[in-house]
C-alpha cells in the first residue's frame, strides 16, 4: 500500500500499536528537528525513538520538552519570528512523542505540528506556503510499514 493522502495516513496509523505509533511519530518529527536548536527536544525525540524507553524516562523527557515548548512560545510571541515559531511547533510535536501512550490522536497531532513547523520555515525563507511535508510524511510511513512487513 502506498500512502498518498491524509485519509490513508490516518488509516495506516490506526493499524499500529502505541509503541509503533510512537516510533512513526518520532520519525515524522525528526524530519523537522533541524528547525529546533533545543537539546531537550532532541533528547526527548532520541528517547521516544528507542523501543526500550521506560515510563519514568518518558516522564522526565516530557517535562523537558514541555519547558522547551513554553520557552519557545514566549520567544515567538513577541514578534512574528517565523524561525522561532517553527521551533515552537517542533517542540509541540515532540510533546506528542513522549506521552506515556501514543494513540492515533497523538500521532496525528505530531504530524500536524511538524507540518506547521515546516510551513513556518518556508514563510521565513520567503518561499510562500508551499509545503511538501505531507508527502514526506507519507513516504516515511510507507517505509516504516514496509520494514515492519519484512520483519526488520
Amino acid at each position: 500500500m502506498t500512502i498518498s493522502n491524509d485519509k490513508e495516513l490516518k488509516a495506516a496509523l490506526a493499524t499500529l500499536d502505541d509503541s509503533e505509533r510512537r516510533r512513526v511519530a518520532t520519525l515524522l518529527v525528526q524530519q523537522v528537528l533541524e528547525l529546533s536548536g533545543d537539546a531537550r527536544v532532541k533528547g526527548g525525540l532520541d528517547l521516544a525513538g528507542r523501543t526500550d524507553a521506560g515510563s519514568a524516562e518518558l516522564a522526565v523527557a516530557a517535562a523537558g520538552v514541555n519547558t522547551a515548548r513554553v520557552e519557545s512560545f514566549t520567544q515567538c510571541g513577541r514578534d512574528t519570528d517565523w524561525a522561532a515559531q517553527a521551533s515552537h511547533f517542533v517542540a509541540r510535536a515532540a510533546q506528542e512523542c513522549v506521552k506515556p501512550a501514543v494513540d492515533l490522536s497523538a500521532a496525528w497531532e505530531a504530524a500536524m505540528q511538524a507540518r506547521m513547523a515546516r510551513m513556518c520555515k518556508t514563510l521565513a525563507a520567503g518561499e510562500g506556503t508551499d509545503n511538501r511535508e505531507a508527502e514526506a510524511q507519507y513516504q516515511v510511513l510507507d517505509a516504516f510499514l514496509k520494514a515492519k512487513g519484512s520483519g526488520s
